[in-house]
């Protein structure tokens, strides 16, 4: 079954290289672009966006590398709490490390680092010696005095003029960030007041995927974008100077409409002119809207990632990771879509894996796991569950690879007396509280068991099929489960439960 496609990513390429050459040349020395969103990687706007590349950022950069230097932002305060980006599960310090390393392999050099609002926080100021003894220009920023309400303290030389000048040699400078709140916006502004200090011209834009300015605002690809900004209150709105200066609507979010008279006058006051921007949504350049192909589909993906969202801000409030009212909100968000947590079907099919592992060992203790795959071809969803052997995630796996590569129940990929040694192994020498191997040891297991195996080897070749699945698990992923499935690239949710009574977990 080939995958539904809502989306042309090559129209939207050349849209969007086009925008952004069109706003370069209306400034005749530099072009500032505060590049919102994921620069690689960006696999929201994949998933709600059925045929969006993840990594289109980075082929719109390669084309524009000539003519860019590329600015890395990073607010001192994300070092400190070590915040973590999902996806990944990794810290946005190495997030921004990764980017760093990632921009290399694509052909393309971080021209600085900026660490924003640095206070002398002792993991950033580790962080900056990291970099700089790596050879990366690094940049500190502190905290802009006067902003936002002080104009003449901002653009003054207390204000943007306290910040290093970040030397740049292009005339388009991308600022980017591994996530919001990063410190482009203040970046961008501060460059503009020391270039025009050295009379020269420059001028900034804004390039955001979501939320998406010319569809509806109550859209499901808009209301996505809502939940997954959920955990920092972000919101959508009509842009009321957009539709005040042009007689237009266009959807708008609520940091950028506040923020819009203070940027607009920071603009005006560093500039000595008006400024040619009436609204916020005149900053952006944003042409995502134009390469949808099938609206159907992608409503019908932003309904499906509403759900996916819903599932992990309850899994992080269980973790304390992060407050009710965020679970609530996507909640609400569902219920003005009319959404429902059963129209993702693995999640039923994974609860009535549960609830027939616990028939099948009536009367004996335990907690009962099941998980559930949706594969590409079209099948009914593939199940599996907890035993002693084996996590309910890897039993999933091993049973979904076996039914692609047509191999029968009856045949084992892992020996019984082999994942019994490896069991007794964890429990005597590694000293782990069970004997079940989770995602990552199975694959490694199976691994080792394809040298002998052919089965076992045709099992692993179906395994890069398993990319872009959807899989739900009654129990939040263990870190090894949770660190298999990230790496198989499958789309995973869990019902906000723990798979062992234990506080603390030792596999």
């Amino acid at each position: 079954m080939n995958k539904k496609i809502g989306f042309d990513n090559d129209l939207y390429l050349e849209e969007q290289a086009g925008g952004i050459l069109k706003r370069v040349d209306m400034f005749d020395n530099k072009l500032y672009l505060e590049f919102g969103g994921k620069l690689l990687f960006d696999y929201h706007a994949a998933r709600v966006l059925p045929g969006f590349d993840p990594n289109v950022k980075m082929k719109l950069l390669q084309r524009l590398k000539d003519r860019a230097d590329i600015v890395l932002c990073i607010y001192a305060g994300d070092i400190e709490r070590k915040k973590v980006r999902a996806d990944f599960g990794i810290t946005y310090d190495s997030d921004a490390l990764k980017l760093i390393d990632d921009l290399k392999e694509w052909g393309i050099d971080i021209t600085a680092v900026v660490i924003t609002r640095f206070d002398d926080q002792p993991s950033a100021t580790i962080f900056r010696n990291k970099l700089e003894r790596r050879g990366v220009r690094v940049y500190v920023h502190r905290f802009t005095k006067g902003y936002p309400t002080d104009i003449d303290l901002i653009v003054s030389d207390q204000g943007y003029g306290a910040n290093s000048y970040i030397e740049t040699s292009k005339q388009l400078v991308v600022i980017t960030g591994p996530g919001p709140g990063s410190g482009k916006l203040a970046t961008c502004l501060s460059q503009l007041y020391h270039e025009h200090k050295r009379g020269l011209e420059a001028g900034y834009a804004k390039f955001e995927t979501f939320p998406v300015w010319n569809m509806p605002l109550k859209h499901p690809v808009n209301i996505a974008y809502e939940a997954a900004t959920a955990d920092i209150m972000d919101f959508n709105q009509i842009d009321p100077f957009h539709l005040e200066a042009h007689g237009k609507t266009a959807v708008n979010y609520n940091r950028d409409v506040e923020v819009f008279p203070v940027v607009k006058r920071i603009l005006e006051r560093i500039t000595g002119t008006d400024s040619i921007y009436k609204s916020p949504t005149d900053m952006g350049v944003n042409r995502i809207g134009f390469a949808v192909t099938d609206d159907s589909v992608v409503q019908e993906a932003s309904r499906q990632e509403l759900i996916r969202r819903f599932f992990r801000y309850n899994c992080e409030y269980a973790m304390g990771f992060t407050n009710k009212e965020t679970a609530q909100r996507v909640e609400l968000l569902m219920n003005e879509l009319n959404v429902k947590q059963e129209e993702r079907t693995v999640v039923a099919a994974a609860r009535q894996a549960a609830q027939d592992a616990m028939q099948k060992q009536k009367g004996n203790a335990g907690i009962y796991c099941g998980a559930a795959i949706d594969l590409a071809d079209g099948r009914p969803p593939v199940t599996g569950c907890n035993s002693p052997l084996m996590h309910a995630a890897s039993s999933l796996i091993i049973n979904a690879i076996k039914q692609l590569a047509g191999i029968p129940d009856a045949i084992h990929l892992l020996p019984q007396n082999i994942m019994e040694s490896i069991g007794n192994f964890k429990i005597n020498i590694l000293k782990a509280k069970t004997a079940s191997l989770d995602l990552e040891e199975t694959l490694i297991a199976l691994s080792i068991s394809a040298m002998t195996n052919p089965a076992a080897q045709m099992a692993i070749d179906k395994l890069p099929e398993l990319r872009d699945c959807e899989l739900h698990t009654t129990h939040i992923p263990t870190p090894g489960d949770e660190a298999g499935l990230r790496r198989l690239g499958i789309n995973v949710t869990s019902d906000p439960d723990f798979s062992t009574k234990n506080l603390f977990f030792v596999k």
